[in-house]
């Protein structure tokens, strides 16, 4: 199991910004068009956090979310492993479905998963496609999702069936009223409800387990994209939808291409292997997890980002992420213009929303996520909406809060000057 850093310290009292007549960006002072807007309490560091990871020091990393990031330990025994298949392969490969099994039991455990009903896959939108298929969808068939979804699961969704959007309003104030929302969109032919567990854009909690029994009374079968919940979320699979998946390789700490399909029992004899290979005959899961000669190396690393995890104690991991995350939201909503969504607190991510002239389409969207990325050294997501899109931060251990205060300060000219 990896050593977590040196024993906790107690971060230090503070009430304001780190550094308000100035912060200091990467490459040097950023430019202030007025002072940083106070916050009430500003999060410590975390002990040891940033020397997990071999992040560039000249970026402010606050995308986590998006792509994740993988510990030096995690990477070290990616690289171990990598170099066991290298030095003889023959061993490597006639063990990996055995390894496959071990890798996932440990990953299932972690996450509270049936060990049987849980398949080790590689991101969320093949898991997603998984599912699909399962259900045998007809082209009549209605497939209920909303606005605040995946694009490439939606679409996996609409090449199989007939796709009906619930749009909800990025202001819903809890997720209770997002609920009823879904809710109205159930009608007699909806059979299949494709729901995020926490949204990609908006980080809100879509697929509740209130959500979800209301969906189970109705008859709707529930295929949960629970691409961030594994690692932020402590209970990750409340609800027990019918298929659930979650990526690892964000707030799991897993390498790239690391997931986790949850299928309940009456559903599993029908999930298609995706290449049909020597394991094919064992059925779910193993039929899923082997694809003859590929890389497997990631997936039997998967379960060391968990194990680190732990190490630096999951809980405590969370409550910082989130508090970092709430701090660089109350920054951001100080600037003109921009007005803060609804949050979870358990979350490690927060949305707000821009100025109605900014990101209004996915081209404009991506032009301000690259000038902020090139002007101010800082990678956020900057979500497009019709009528103005949002800008979303995370929180992780390697962050602190001065990237924040840098933001804020490079994105106040940045956006008076549109």
């Amino acid at each position: 199991m990896p050593t977590p850093p040196a024993s906790p310290v107690p971060p230090p009292p503070a009430t304001g910004p780190t550094s308000p007549a100035g912060p200091t960006g990467p490459n040097g002072p950023v430019g202030l068009a007025g002072p940083v807007p106070p916050a009430s309490v500003v999060p410590g560091v975390f002990p040891g956090g940033a020397g997990l990871f071999r992040l560039d020091p000249a970026v402010d990393h606050l995308n986590h979310g998006s792509f994740g990031a993988v510990p030096v330990p995690v990477a070290d025994a990616h690289r171990r492993i990598a170099e066991e298949a290298a030095g003889d392969p023959d061993a490597f490969f006639l063990g990996v479905p055995d390894r496959l099994a071990q890798a996932r039991a440990r990953v299932a455990d972690h996450l509270g998963a049936d060990r049987d009903g849980a398949a080790l896959v590689t991101n969320a939108t093949e898991a997603a496609n998984l599912a699909l298929d399962a259900l045998g969808l007809a082209p009549d068939d209605e497939v209920l999702v909303t606005d605040h979804g995946y694009g490439t699961v939606v679409a996996a969704a609409a090449r199989r069936a007939r796709v009906v959007t619930v749009a909800l309003d990025p202001a819903l104030p809890d997720e209770d009223a997002v609920c009823e929302a879904v809710l109205t969109g159930v009608t007699p032919r909806t059979r299949v409800a494709l729901l995020d567990q926490i949204s990609s854009p908006t980080a809100r909690v879509v697929a509740g387990p209130r959500l979800l029994a209301e969906l189970a009374e109705r008859g709707v079968v529930t295929v949960v994209d629970g691409a961030h919940a594994p690692g932020m979320l402590a209970r990750p699979l409340a609800g027990a939808p019918d298929f659930w998946f979650g990526n690892l390789h964000k707030w799991g700490y897993a390498p790239p291409g690391s997931a986790l399909l949850v299928v309940a029992a009456a559903h599993r004899e029908r999930v298609p292997a995706p290449v049909p290979s020597w394991e094919d005959h064992q059925g779910f899961p193993r039929a899923l997890e082997y694809r003859a000669t590929a890389d497997y190396t990631g997936l039997l690393a998967a379960p060391e980002g968990l194990d680190l995890l732990a190490a630096l104690d999951a809980d405590r991991v969370r409550t910082h992420n989130s508090a970092l995350a709430a701090y660089g939201a109350e920054l951001l909503a100080g600037l003109p213009g921009v007005a803060p969504l609804p949050a979870d607190d358990r979350l490690a991510m927060r949305s707000l929303r821009l100025p109605a002239r900014f990101a209004r389409t996915p081209a404009e969207a991506a032009a301000l996520r690259e000038e902020i990325a090139a002007r101010l050294r800082c990678r956020v997501l900057i979500w497009p909406w019709q009528d103005g899109g949002g800008i979303r931060v995370s929180g992780q251990v390697y962050n602190e809060p001065a990237a924040y205060e840098r933001l804020v300060a490079g994105l106040r000219p940045l956006l008076d000057g549109r």
